[in-house]
């Protein structure tokens, strides 16, 4: 299954009703090459669309990046979250 993920759900400076997903003290500024190569690092496929945009941020253009994984998205989040931690 392809999970779709954003940078916003990283950022440390935004709430979750703004779109984080992630615990503030998993939280960072995110870099949307640091995700990918977190995902990479754990063994999932990964695919980087550099020209797309967060809905809830229409006018900020982050880019996004497709993970393949059978796991749910919220796991998968969490998972490269705590991976970049430990780098």
């Amino acid at each position: 299954m392809k999970i779709i993920i954003y940078p916003a759900y990283f950022n440390l400076h935004y709430s979750r009703r703004e779109g984080r997903r992630v615990p503030k003290n998993l939280a960072f500024e995110p870099k949307l090459e640091t995700i990918a190569r977190a995902a990479r690092d754990l063994g999932y496929s990964v695919e980087i669309e550099q020209d797309k945009r967060y809905p809830r941020f229409w006018w900020s253009d982050k880019g996004r990046i497709i993970v393949e994984s059978d796991e749910p998205k919220n796991e998968v989040i969490r998972k490269i979250a705590r991976k970049i931690r430990n780098l």
